[in-house]
């Protein structure tokens, strides 16, 4: 059985990252397709893989400026020679479903969510885009052509795996098909309970506008109580500018020191819609609360009152009424602990690993069957 992992980009470390990583030590020969991959920000993450990198990559100013090639996307997956492989597996939350597999192929998607600028948050995302205006007027066109694609490019998968009901749910909206949800993997070893006092906030992730980390910074500067950030991202300067003095952002740490940050706060504010949301499994990992607003993942992953409370509308004003009157005592670290365990990168590889091989012995047949 020969495999082959297909990746959006690897510009940025997040969760989907995280999940490749887990395919790949699943499938260590397995080699790695994706449009563009940058090293000096991956680190030593995928240094040791096999990464195929598309034409975007060799083209003029796509290292400064790869999402002006937006458009160019589609062609770029398109052209992987895939010829050679039986299973083809794409980690996509974009572009990466859209490859064309050889006829005796199973595609199988890892999907993250429906692309969401094509979908789910098209509005928000031309509102927010720092672009010329004359890119702005004509970016709904091109969304337009990409959402058709995006369609099409559904329709090649021959099975979706969805990271969570909220993205199960999605998937049947925007493309009419079934899935099966498998959580994505949270790498649990690296954090641990800690007896040393609880003095401060925790947020953090990707400094993305969508994230609302605005609202966290609002509220907490209000509030006057202690908050660390962690992370980096286009808001952070924006960020800092509204930000008081009791809120200290700490940029990109190691896993060690993230695992300290979460494992010593008194609580982690998760106030975005994720599709599913690893930071608020890690901070449970660490016997520590979550503060979350009440959708998308965190519905699947926080309990009400046991491993975390819900705030019910975005708005600064209601999570510094929810901060105001946390009780970090009402809370028990080991059983919040226990709870995170479900979601363990061994659980991950084992279930992704036998449904593989599952849906290739079934294809497999089938292909034996009408030859």
């Amino acid at each position: 059985m020969r495999v082959a992992l297909i990746h959006d980009h690897l510009t940025q470390y997040g969760g989907a990252e995280r999940v490749l990583e887990a395919l790949q030590a699943i499938w260590p020969d397995a080699p790695t397709y994706t449009l563009r991959y940058d090293p000096a920000v991956m680190g030593q993450a995928f240094a040791h893989k096999t990464i195929r990198t598309s034409f975007l990559e060799r083209l003029p100013f796509a290292r400064r400026a790869f999402r002006w090639f937006l458009p160019l996307m589609p062609l770029a997956t398109e052209s992987y020679d895939l010829s050679n492989f039986d299973v083809v597996i794409s980690n996509s939350s974009a572009f990466s479903k859209g490859v064309i597999t050889a006829p005796h192929a199973i595609h199988i998607c890892y999907c993250h969510t429906p692309t969401r600028y094509l979908w789910s948050d098209t509005e928000s995302y031309v509102a927010e885009l720092r672009a010329p205006r004359f890119v702005k007027a004509a970016l709904p066109f091109l969304l337009h052509k990409l959402r058709t694609w995006d369609q099409l490019a559904a329709n090649r998968v021959d099975h979706f795996i969805a990271n969570s009901e909220t993205v199960e749910r999605r998937i049947q909206k925007y493309y009419r098909r079934d899935s099966k949800v498998i959580y994505p993997p949270v790498d649990i070893e690296r954090f641990s309970i800690s007896t040393e006092p609880k003095t401060y906030f925790l947020a953090g992730g990707r400094l993305v506008a969508y994230k609302r980390f605005d609202l966290v910074v609002d509220a907490f500067t209000k509030l006057g109580k202690p908050l660390k950030i962690f992370g980096t991202g286009p808001e952070l300067a924006d960020l800092k500018k509204r930000a008081g003095p009791n809120i200290t952002f700490v940029g990109r740490v190691s896993d060690d020191e993230r695992a300290r940050l979460f494992a010593n706060a008194i609580a982690f504010i998760n106030p975005q819609e994720e599709d599913f949301g690893i930071t608020p499994v890690e901070s449970m990992a660490s016997g520590r609360p979550v503060i979350a607003y009440r959708r998308g993942g965190a519905l699947e992953t926080v309990i009400d009152g046991v491993t975390g409370v819900f705030f019910d509308e975005q708005s600064w004003e209601e999570l510094a009424d929810v901060a105001l009157h946390f009780d970090e005592r009402k809370f028990n670290p080991d059983k919040i602990r226990a709870h995170a365990e479900q979601f363990a990168t061994k659980i991950f590889r084992k279930q992704i690993y036998d449904l593989v091989h599952k849906l290739w012995r079934e294809h497999d047949q089938k292909m034996l069957g009408s030859a």
